[in-house]
């Protein structure tokens, strides 16, 4: 039961640093406590936490226009940050992790600057028929998180600039280019600005959760903490992961993602083997490796050892099953 609710915006707008943020607060969170934090991040790509860098940024050119490319913690796909948008965490513990309480939060806020809003399937909100925040998730023991993005009054043009989304994906949503399926909210709101959403933000969660919200800073934060995640999130490893030299891809899109395996195999066998993936279940992509390597590179020899995995969350066996039908069909 939430019993105390906290309030901490970020003054700075350095993703690394935004990140870092984020996960301290998640694993300092009370025992019955929300969190929500507010942030917002200078030309900035961010991809999900199993997403091949290379093949979702134009990461030369975002470089050569002083950009920053982060990668973070949750699953899900590439999206592109400026100061026109408005990120939002809450973070809770586990027991207390309420998504429709925490998305009603952001509506409510929106219609108080008279924009009507929706849900639309499990990770978006939409305003008149177009997105305008995109949500994921991420848990860690006994604490998790839900944080999206607010597009309050993003350069659209620069989103297609350094994103390359796959027109397999596009067509999935019915839609010709992002540009097409995105809106800001001051297309309806003229009079919006960040910091009006951001109040408005304040006032929507003490109404959802009855009762005055407490407020910390950035600063009262472990500093020592800070700069050893901020560490984490600037480095190489992190950001992009290894370049596997690989034999084989595999890929294919799923309704709930997309997946593509890329195979080292010699003599027969799969040596080393990675996985990318913009599904919202990040876990279950991380365990693919692990579970290819060593093994013949032959159907019978890859089917069974995936058909051992094992979750205690339903979505993620279901995931795993319909990886098992797809790699069933494909040629080895």
């Amino acid at each position: 039961m939430i019993e105390k609710i906290t309030y901490i915006e970020s003054s700075q707008t350095d993703p690394r640093k935004n990140l870092a943020v984020e996960e301290q607060l998640l694993l300092t969170c009370g025992a019955d406590e929300c969190i929500l934090y507010l942030w917002q991040n200078r030309h900035t790509v961010v991809i999900g936490r199993n997403q091949n860098a290379w093949k979702e940024c134009l990461v030369d050119r975002l470089k050569e226009d002083g950009g920053y490319l982060v990668r973070r913690p949750s699953g899900g796909g590439a999206v592109y940050h400026d100061l026109g948008n408005l990120n939002f965490t809450f973070l809770v513990q586990k027991e207390n992790y309420d998504l429709d309480r925490q998305l009603e939060v952001i509506i409510r806020a929106v219609k108080r600057l008279g924009i009507e809003a929706e849900k639309s399937g499990r990770n978006d909100i939409l305003a008149g028929g177009k997105k305008f925040s995109g949500n994921a998730f991420y848990e860690q023991g006994s604490r998790c998180y839900h944080h999206g993005t607010l597009m309050a009054d993003v350069n659209i043009g620069e989103l297609s600039k350094y994103l390359t989304v796959s027109k397999e994906k596009l067509k999935s949503k019915g839609v010709d280019s992002v540009k097409s399926r995105v809106a800001n909210l001051k297309e309806f709101c003229q009079d919006l600005t960040v910091a009006g959403l951001k109040e408005a933000l304040v006032a929507a969660f003490e109404e959802v959760y009855g009762q005055k919200a407490g407020t910390r800073s950035v600063e009262e934060l472990d500093q020592e903490e800070l700069a050893g995640l901020e560490k984490k999130y600037s480095s190489w490893e992190w950001t992009f992961g290894r370049k596997t030299d690989f034999t084989y891809e595999l890929s294919h899109r799923f309704p709930w993602g997309t997946v593509t395996l890329q195979l080292q195999v010699k003599g027969g066998r799969i040596e080393d083997a990675a996985a990318w993936s913009d599904c919202m279940k990040p876990q279950v992509i991380l365990d693919l490796p692990r579970y290819l390597k060593g093994l013949y590179y032959r159907r019978e020899a890859v089917l069974p050892q995936l058909g051992l995995f094992w979750s205690e969350d339903a979505e993620e066996e279901q995931m795993m099953k319909d990886m098992i039908s797809w790699l069933s069909e494909v040629e080895f």
